[in-house]
């Protein structure tokens, strides 16, 4: 029997796909970000800059100029399919920051630059799912955080009222008071730095506190922690069943190939018989 077998040239093109879809190009680039991350903080330290300015200076440009490089052949590989993936937006806002003149009145640019590091979300599996998970929470977290501002405005207001005059500095209008309300809720100094001194004047104070605290540091910023672990294991949960229907398709085609090859020798045993 006799079989055409039909020889395949791999483009320029397809090349360059195979080249950036790699997984030690991946590790090339981590590995970049990673290097570049240095020589950034190593240009805030003055010692550094004076022996190594020059060095540091033109590794963070050969570094640009490779995830320029980068973008440029995603480009040119996805094309219009380049837009669809948030990611690869998210890799071209970075970057494209990090090309914008930073000289004269746009010096304070320069700082931005650090944000290349953050690609590090983009190639990294296992931080897009921590921020998949983090987007996906988002809905329910504006739920709490409506409810949180609420929480806040109505113990503003009653702390205006009660302790305003005896403590103007703390609760003498409501965005003192809102802010005042912030630190105790975050636990920080919030018995001997605020709550004991206005217990001094007002014994009974610590029944408007304990609630409010009981309230917003362990029921609702909890909420925060629930929302955020279940959005987290729904996003894990659909990325465990998209692998398992990538290797159930795998395993039908193998199955598929293995059926055709079946018939292909039972076909050349008959063959022989005849």
């Amino acid at each position: 029997m006799c079989r055409s077998i039909a020889v395949h040239h791999e483009t320029p093109m397809n090349a360059l796909k195979s080249l950036i879809e790699n997984r030690k190009f991946e590790w090339f680039i981590t590995i970049i970000i990673g290097i570049n991350a240095i020589t950034l903080g190593l240009e805030t330290v003055p010692a550094a800059m004076e022996r190594a300015g020059t060095l540091l200076y033109t590794m963070d440009r050969v570094i640009l100029w490779i995830f320029v490089a980068e973008l440029v052949a995603k480009m040119a590989v996805y094309r219009l399919q380049f837009v669809k993936d948030p990611w690869r937006i998210f890799d071209f806002l970075v970057v494209g920051i990090a090309l914008l003149p930073t000289t004269g009145s746009l010096s304070v640019l320069r700082a931005l630059r650090i944000l290349r590091v953050l690609r590090l979300v983009s190639v990294v599996p296992s931080l897009r799912r921590v921020v998949g998970g983090l987007i996906a929470a988002l809905p329910g977290m504006g739920s709490i955080v409506l409810l949180l501002g609420l929480v806040f405005y109505v113990f503003s207001v009653m702390a205006t009222k009660l302790y305003g005059a005896a403590f103007p500095d703390w609760f003498g209008s409501i965005p003192a008071s809102a802010y005042s309300l912030f630190q105790i809720m975050t636990l920080e100094s919030w018995s001997m730095g605020i709550v004991r001194p206005v217990m001094d004047v007002y014994p009974m104070a610590w029944a408007f506190f304990v609630p409010f605290i009981i309230t917003t540091s362990f029921t609702v910023l909890n909420l925060f922690i629930g929302i955020i672990v279940s959005a987290m294991q729904a996003e894990h949960e659909a990325e465990a069943s998209a692998d398992r229907e990538a290797l159930q398709s795998e395993q039908e085609m193998i199955l598929g190939e293995i059926k055709a090859l079946r018939a292909d020798i039972a076909e050349l045993k008959k063959e022989r018989v005849d």
